[in-house]
């Protein structure tokens, strides 16, 4: 009984050790599509649908830094797509 109990804490460690690898192999493949994509994209994706596309001169970069703390957590934006968006509207 005992040598069944720990092959079955073994399985159990095994697959909680393979749940955590596939999800962190999962997350870096999102954060790889991310790296892929310039701000124009990630605004066209995220922002656009609600915002028109302002002149770059229309906030300073640290209003706009302000501006996308708040918008990031609406937009649910990981701080890497915020940063190239606001770079995007820096241009």
């Amino acid at each position: 009984m005992k040598i069944f109990e720990q092959k079955k804490i073994t399985w159990v460690m095994v697959a909680g050790f393979s749940t955590l690898l596939v999800v962190l192999i999962n997350s870096c493949a999102e954060s790889r599509k991310v790296a892929e994509k310039t701000g124009a994209q990630l605004w066209a994706e995220n922002c656009q649908r609600c915002h028109n596309t302002p002149p770059s001169n229309t906030f300073s970069r640290e209003q706009w830094i302000t501006i996308g703390m708040h918008m990031q957590t609406r937009a649910q934006l990981t701080d890497k797509e915020r940063d190239k968006i606001i770079s995007f509207l820096n241009q």
